[in-house]
């Protein structure tokens, strides 16, 4: 069952962006797929965990299945999104210059970000409801450079208690009104989350607090953990000594997040689960974000991304991203503008 509802989620998403046209060679029949515009979020920190910033285009270097990629945009933290020219690849330079700020509709939307607060507000809420509640209102307030954000809540089922919007006043007014209630169904709820965030531009993120394991889901985490590297979206996990006291629970929500790019965060007492909101804001402001065309490939199934820095300098730091996506094919058209390439 679990299988079928993840089929029927992925048709349901749409994709959009352009690409080069590879022409069928030596009779060779080829294999329409298609083309996105994929967007990669990169944290870059040093031995101590501090954030690097100040890099440039030419200090990544970005693979898919071992084929190196051109760069499309690239942007550090909050700033504008800048097109990079599409030159010729070569082995000592991985991307060509940045042609400076653009106000092109494809990288305008790179620089905005949609924010999902996802709250447990299941029975195993019923200690700890109103620090958490502080926790995550501090945590609204704070996505200034956010354009969007949205809270839902969920215990047995999802509730889109208030969907995306500038407003942050509605958002928290919204939060203020959820109750603690039923069993905890969070890998249900947390496929939802993402298929609303999947057809969106720009960067997705979904903040997940929640204080216990899930008890009550038909839907395994690692369809989901598929789900959110395929469409870009980052998960950050955010629990409770509650949750942890559970080894799967604890295992499931590590492997979910740095799958997608973020992280895994369990909190002892109120005051932690506010370091935690603080650290996560803090990851979404120094974030790199990097955009390619994937180049022709066969490979119809789950492709492997591998974003590497260039040059001895930088070796001593460490990367963070998702690793990967499952390219869908044969999708029918969409109102969102999609291309094809051939492979073979």
């Amino acid at each position: 069952m679990a299988k079928r509802l993840i089929v029927l989620v992925a048709l349901a998403l749409s994709f959009c962006g352009h690409g080069p046209r590879a022409s069928a060679q030596d009779g060779q029949t080829p294999i329409q797929v298609n083309v996105v515009l994929v967007q990669l979020s990169v944290a870059v920190t040093d031995n101590k965990g501090n954030y690097v910033s100040g890099l440039k285009p030419e200090d990544f270097a970005i693979y898919e299945d071992k084929i190196p990629e051109k760069a499309a945009t690239f942007e550090e933290g909050g700033g504008p999104a800048r097109t990079v020219s599409l030159q010729p690849l070569t082995d000592d330079r991985p991307f060509a210059s940045v042609t400076g700020a653009t106000g092109s509709s494809d990288t305008s939307r790179l620089s905005s970000a949609n924010v999902f607060v996802l709250f447990d507000t299941s029975n195993y809420m019923y200690r700890g409801f109103v620090y958490a509640q502080d926790a995550i209102a501090d945590f609204i307030r704070s996505l200034e450079d956010v354009s969007k954000v949205a809270l839902y809540s969920y215990s047995r089922d999802l509730s889109r208690v208030v969907t995306l919007t500038p407003d942050r006043s509605q958002v928290l007014h919204g939060l203020r009104s959820t109750v603690a209630g039923d069993d905890a169904a969070l890998y249900n709820s947390l496929l939802l989350t993402v298929k609303d965030a999947a057809p969106l531009t720009g960067r997705k993120v979904i903040v997940v607090f929640s204080n216990g394991p899930d008890n009550a889901s038909l839907v395994p985490p690692e369809d989901i953990a598929e789900l959110a590297q395929s469409t870009g979206t980052i998960i950050y996990m955010i629990s409770t000594k509650e949750a942890q006291s559970e080894p799967i629970s604890t295992a499931v929500f590590q492997r979910m997040s740095t799958a997608t790019g973020g992280k895994a965060y369990f909190s002892k007492d109120w005051q932690d689960e506010k370091k935690a909101f603080e650290s996560i804001r803090d990851d979404l402001g120094h974030l790199y974000a990097l955009s390619y065309y994937p180049a022709a490939n066969p490979n119809r199934g789950w492709r492997t991304i591998t974003v590497k820095l260039v040059g001895k300098d930088l070796q001593k730091y460490h990367l963070r991203t998702r690793t990967g996506y499952r390219l869908l094919l044969n999708q029918t058209a969409t109102p969102v503008q999609e291309s094809k390439v051939e492979a073979h």
